[in-house]
């Protein structure tokens, strides 16, 4: 599935990465980031509208979806943001708000993190910060996010198991599965989702660290969760996030791990209040 009334385009970022677009409306420019294991199509009740009063570019991150990464490529949060903003800026915008669920809010405030003049506003939806995560691991985020820890394997383990049913493995973690199901079914998208967890485990985790308490995020940040998904058994979320963004505001929505699918309405209420002049 497409998005509706947005054009599609390919950007090439590097020799190798050429980053899929749905770009439509006019306006400030808006960037949107999806998240694991999904494709721009979950965007598809929230974009439309966005539309209407803004610029809104749709992307599927590198090996996601219709991008492509060739093999060996980075999937560090770093050069996966630099993606972002190479794609921005060939389509004429320099500076932009970006919107980021699951690993898009991860590959979104690293982008706020590493180009502060580029970003004019964040909101992150459904996460923590990689380096928060991991710092806070337990016995009962091991049992419910396992897939964390199974992604990273090395040596090609999950990528085979995964292949030999991805629908089983995937479709239980999406609202939808239908609109990301052909992707997820190529072995080179599962072989990117791999690599993306694994460089969250090493690279992302190591990158937060670093910047903890020396680098913060200074644009307007909005923080969206849901009350009955992950994030919900979290002791402080707006609180762990303002350590980092100092400003951020936000609150959790009565859904699950999936705010644009399950609650579009109020997630596009909140994104306008954080958009708006």
């Amino acid at each position: 599935m497409t998005l509706p009334g947005f054009a599609a385009r390919d950007v090439e970022t590097e020799p190798g990465v050429r980053i899929r677009v749905h770009e439509a409306g006019s306006g400030p420019p808006v960037l949107l980031l999806h998240g694991w294991p999904q494709t721009s199509a979950m965007w598809h009740a929230v974009a439309p509208d966005l539309a209407r009063d803004h610029t809104v570019v749709a992307a599927d991150l590198r090996g996601y979806g219709a991008s492509t990464a060739p093999p060996g490529a980075r999937f560090d949060k770093r050069a996966m943001a630099r993606d972002q903003l190479a794609v921005m800026a060939a389509l004429g915008h320099e500076r932009f708000a970006v919107v980021g669920h699951d690993r898009g809010a991860r590959c979104a405030y690293r982008l706020a993190l590493d180009h502060p003049d580029a970003v004019t506003a964040l909101a992150v939806l459904d996460v923590l910060p990689t380096g928060d995560v991991f710092a806070g691991v337990d016995a009962a985020f091991a049992l419910a996010a396992w897939h964390w820890f199974f992604l990273a394997q090395p040596g090609g383990v999950p990528e085979r198991m995964i292949l030999a049913d991805p629908d089983a493995f995937f479709a239980r973690y999406v609202p939808d599965p239908v609109p990301h199901r052909d992707a997820w079914r190529r072995p080179e998208v599962v072989a990117a989702m791999c690599a993306d967890y694994r460089a969250a485990a090493t690279v992302d985790a190591a990158d937060d660290e670093a910047d903890r308490g020396r680098r913060g995020i200074g644009c307007p940040t909005l923080v969206l969760w849901g009350a009955s998904g992950p994030l919900g058994r979290a002791p402080d979320v707006l609180g762990t996030w303002r350590r980092w963004a100092p400003a951020a505001t936000g609150r959790a929505l009565d859904c699950g791990h999936h705010p644009a699918e399950e609650r579009p309405g109020e997630t596009l209420d909140e994104l306008r209040n954080l958009l708006a002049p």
